[in-house]
């Protein structure tokens, strides 16, 4: 098994800076040296401070460690600095900085399985895929956030992605978090940073494009922590729909029709009552979108609270439309500032700030 770098960046994340160092100490590797860089995106919650001395009290930059299985297992970490404070920039710099053949992305607010990195690696090697990753599970607290996760896993908030299937086994078109030979990247160009959002998506496109294949496996596994609050979640979206407009800018093609589909549905929101007045037709039509709507919401609400809570029934509507119409808002922001020649990064905090 060879040596694998772990790419983890970090902004005032000083409570999961405790979970990820328990899960460098409990990955099961019995292979080559791992290397974990926490990239550091100028915190100002003490956190860069705390893992400087965690490094240093547990003299984690050399030592040999036991790893949970009791082989023996070399890992070493460091902390960078991003001054820029984006996950593009931070992981260019880890990507110039590993020192492995191998390199995988950790998100903070993601809990990891004993044998992610090597599981990781298994696949990367018996597919021959360019990339591959795990599903993306979820682990919540709260009813909120419950209900935030429950409709994350729902074809009807994110249009089928298959990395939202948590059994499925394939290929896809993108994956969660990431594992790749360093060569890949390197001749890849690595992330674009001018990306605030959907770095990965858009290196994955970039990877289908040029022959290669991403794959995804239920074996790699982890837990994502999703957002608590409808705010939080309409502001994540928000940014995914303006972003993603940069990407299919950039290529000139969506890399899935799904992306296009919140947009024109907010579209049609906006449009709709004006077009309405012109006809009854168009009255008529416009009232059966929206209770065809109205239904999918129900529908599909019920169908993630039998799985997940029936207490989560009354909220799920709200959760299921604000995926949509905040990624179809920021979508449309996104074109409006095309067509009117803005092509910078916006100044704007809920479009280009660091939202957690």
């Amino acid at each position: 098994m060879p040596d694998v770098t772990v790419l983890i960046p970090f902004r005032n994340e000083k409570e999961w800076l405790h979970k990820l160092l328990e899960a460098v100490d409990l990955q099961q590797y019995n292979g080559g040296k791992l290397e974990y860089l926490f990239i550091d995106g100028n915190s100002d919650d003490g956190g860069a401070e705390f893992l400087a001395q965690e490094i240093e009290r547990r003299g984690l930059n050399t030592v040999d460690s036991k790893s949970a299985s009791g082989g023996e297992g070399r890992y070493t970490i460091r902390v960078l600095s991003n001054p820029s404070r984006y996950v593009s920039h931070a992981l260019n710099l880890g990507i110039r900085e590993a020192s492995s053949d191998i390199i995988i992305r950790w998100d903070a607010h993601t809990e990891y399985a004993p044998d992610y990195i090597e599981k990781c690696v298994e696949v990367l090697r018996e597919t021959g895929a360019w990339n591959v990753g795990g599903p993306a599970r979820t682990k919540a607290d709260g009813y909120m956030q419950r209900a935030i996760a429950a409709a994350y896993h729902s074809p009807f908030s994110v249009g089928g992605a298959r990395f939202h299937d948590v059994e499925y086994e394939g290929y896809v078109d993108t994956v969660t978090y990431g594992c790749w030979k360093k060569q890949t990247l390197l001749d890849l160009g690595g992330f674009d940073e001018e990306l605030v959002r959907n770095q990965d998506d858009e290196l994955n496109l970039r990877i289908i494009r040029a022959g290669g294949t991403i794959y995804q496996s239920p074996d790699i596994q982890s837990w994502y922590s999703p957002r608590s609050s409808i705010g939080a979640l309409f502001k994540q979206y928000l940014q995914y729909g303006y972003w993603k407009v940069r990407v299919i800018r950039k290529h000139r093609i969506p890399a899935s029709p799904r992306h296009l589909v919140p947009v024109l549905f907010v579209l049609g929101l906006i449009l709709g009552p004006f077009l309405a007045l012109l006809s009854p037709v168009l009255t008529t039509l416009y009232a059966a979108v929206l209770g065809m709507y109205s239904i999918l919401l129900l529908v599909f609400s019920f169908t993630a609270a039998r799985k997940k809570g029936w207490n989560l029934f009354p909220v799920l509507p709200l959760v299921f439309a604000t995926y949509h119409i905040s990624y179809g808002v920021g979508f449309l922001l996104g074109m409006l500032r095309v067509l009117l020649g803005k092509h910078t990064t916006p100044a704007s905090d809920a479009l280009s700030g660091i939202s957690r």
